[in-house]
Parts: structure tokens; sequence; C-alpha cells
């Protein structure tokens, strides 16, 4: 199955939806492990948000609906994800599975860059 090919299917494939977030799960775990150290101009909360919106893109029907928000502070960052309103459900999945998914990776990689990460689906 081709990583990002989401687009093209059906509301109802929820099963196939996990099985993708799991696929790219370990796919960007591998990546991370050839992962360039970071810039000094470039923030953590950079690259996870590019993480989460490279998984977000996939999932989503309408890809020029997707924004990211990205709040730095002391205790960490948040990111808060925009979406069209047929796209929520899809990036939230049956009951939060893929939202937890998301997180669970934007935390794995925070953890690895010395962060602490929050991410939230903006309705």
């Amino acid at each position: 199955m081709n990583d990002l090919n989401v687009a093209s299917r059906g509301a109802d494939a929820s099963g196939e939806d996990e099985a993708l977030v799991e696929e790219l799960e370990v796919d960007e775990v591998e990546a991370l492990d050839d992962a360039e150290p970071l810039d000094a101009e470039e923030l953590p909360s950079d690259r996870i948000a590019d993480l989460v919106e490279l998984i977000v893109l996939g999932l989503v029907d309408h890809v020029d609906a997707v924004a990211l928000d990205v709040t730095d502070s002391a205790e960490g960052s948040l990111i808060e994800i925009t979406v069209a309103p047929d796209d929520v459900g899809k990036v939230i999945g049956r009951r939060g599975r893929t939202i937890k998914s998301i997180r669970t990776l934007a935390r794995a990689l925070g953890q690895r860059l010395d962060t602490e990460v929050e991410v939230e689906v903006l309705d």
C-alpha cells in the first residue's frame, strides 16, 4: 500500500487508517534515526510540526484546508491542527485512535528533541 494514498479511500476505511498510521509510525521512527541535528535557528517544535503535518496531509481529502498553529512556551509546545469540517473525523479516527497515534509520535519526537508537546484538533 502507498503510504500516503489515503485520499482515494472512503470514510469507512478506519481500520485501514489505523494500519496506515502504524505504518507511518515505523517509517517516521526509522527516518528519525537519520535526522540531521537542529540548526541554531530551527526550534524543536518546527520538526515536530513538520511530522504532524506530514501525517495529517496523508489522512485528509482537502489538503489545502490543513493549517497548523504552533505556540511555544517555557513548558513546551502546543500544535493546533485545523482541517476542513469533512476531514475532522479522519484526523480524530474511531474512538480517537488516529489522533492518539499522532500525539504519541509527536511526543516521541519531542522526547528525542528534549521538549514537551501537545497536539490538539480544532473544529
